[in-house]
């Protein structure tokens, strides 16, 4: 049974109402996203808030803002962020990313998100946790997720996205339809020269070549977390 909570070095997520907990997937996106010098954020889909309070501890300046479908999640994420350092800079709105959208807020330098990526799998019997991992007609789709981002991005705004990679290239498809283009891709392997396990892809308004680079979570021939693992979190997480 996953912790009630998960502790970082500078704020705590409760996550006992949220269907999807703090997993390394996300913490690596939340380290990585090139926050650049945004000064408004998206986070779509925030769950417990992870992401939002991992991008408001990197920005100092940022405004924050956190959308999240399911309502339990939702009230978790606030308070989450309540009783982080930069309350102030997080707020979350509880409803669905079309109703978001309804609000006309104004563009964003970066919008991240982990989408729900299982497309074929059996769905969960439950409700909540299917709608964090599952596309499905009744939750956020690619398609959604892309159109959403071509109307809101600042023009040198990108969306980042954590997905595998048989989901990567299937989102890439939506987002070229929407008309935003791969600028940079990071290749997560559980070892060097492992199976890639995760592709977080930053996607933009202009097409351009697309960089990649690899991160190897543990070292070739241990346990242990490879050294660009622990520098990537060592501002987070409380073993490094």
């Amino acid at each position: 049974m996953a912790n009630s909570y998960f502790q970082f070095k500078h704020f705590r997520i409760e996550q006992a109402h949220c269907a999807m907990k703090v997993c390394t997937d996300a913490c690596i996106l939340g380290a990585s996203a090139d926050l650049g010098a945004a000064h408004r954020i998206l986070d779509v889909g925030t769950g417990t808030g992870l992401l939002a309070l991992m991008a408001a501890q990197r920005n100092p300046t940022a405004r924050i803002e956190a959308v999240e479908i399911d309502a339990a999640a939702a009230a978790q994420a606030t308070l989450n962020a309540l009783a982080s350092p930069w309350a102030e800079r997080i707020g979350v709105w509880a409803g669905s990313l079309a109703g978001f959208a309804a609000t006309q807020p104004a563009p964003y330098q970066l919008i991240v998100c982990n989408p729900p990526f299982f497309r074929h799998s059996l769905r969960s019997p439950d409700a909540a946790r299917t709608t964090a991992r599952h596309t499905a007609a009744d939750t956020l789709t690619f398609a959604e997720l892309a159109a959403f981002a071509a109307q809101f991005l600042a023009p040198d705004g990108h969306l980042t996205v954590l997905l595998p990679p048989p989901e990567m290239q299937a989102f890439e498809s939506e987002a070229h339809r929407a008309g935003l283009y791969p600028s940079s891709r990071l290749v997560v392997r559980h070892r060097p020269g492992s199976k890639a396990l995760r592709h977080i892809t930053a996607f933009g308004l202009v097409a351009q070549p697309c960089t990649s680079h690899e991160l190897a979570i543990h070292a070739a021939q241990s346990n242990a977390y490879s050294e660009e693992f622990e520098h990537l979190l060592r501002d987070f997480y409380l073993a490094f």
